[in-house]
């Protein structure tokens, strides 16, 4: 019973390298999307270039001003989602595979791709989910055409809530108004 324990417990122990197929995917989704969103900002860039030509007119060049400012921030959503997607390839990595040392022995690289259990990726995770929120609720608020004091409102409400959500991500690191280590 030993040997077949032994075997057993070593399949599945090497059954974690099944990571490895989300680790390539989502490296080559954050690849894929960091792409898109730099021909976006070439593209882009190349549109704007008779922005300062004379012969436009006032509205034609607020649609120019107002559909670059729009694409800009679609393209800082892309950059966003492949961060998300290169963090979760990395944390992954890391959990279930091995460390990663050029990481950790590198003075160029951030916390946040240190990741040391589940929770702590889903806390990075979630505070880049939240950025892409809050840019995608920038986007839809430079759209948006305030017609009644309801209207107002509502953006109001929305720009409290992205406050609260803020407020709430920052406590949630152990800065909401307290020193740390405070009353230990």
């Amino acid at each position: 019973m030993n040997l077949i324990e032994k075997l057993f417990e070593g399949l599945l122990w090497r059954s974690r390298y099944v990571v490895l197929l989300a680790v390539v995917a989502s490296m080559a989704a954050a690849v894929a999307i960091f792409y898109m969103a730099t021909v976006d900002v070439v593209y882009l860039v190349s549109h704007i270039l008779h922005y300062a030509d004379p012969s436009l007119t006032p509205e034609l060049r607020k649609g120019l001003h107002d559909d670059t400012i729009t694409h800009v921030v679609e393209v800082v959503d892309g950059y966003l989602l492949a961060t998300v997607m290169l963090i979760f390839g990395l944390g992954m990595y890391e959990l279930f595979i091995s460390d990663i040392d050029e990481a950790k022995h590198s003075k160029a690289s951030s916390a946040i791709l240190v990741i040391e259990s589940l929770d702590d990726l889903k806390q990075r995770l979630a505070k880049v989910i939240i950025m892409i929120l809050i840019v995608t609720i920038f986007e839809l608020a430079l759209k948006l055409k305030i017609g009644t004091t309801l209207d107002l409102l509502y953006l109001a409400g929305a720009v409290a809530l992205i406050g609260l959500a803020l407020f709430l991500t920052h406590a949630s690191d152990g800065h909401g108004g307290k020193e740390a280590g405070a009353g230990h």
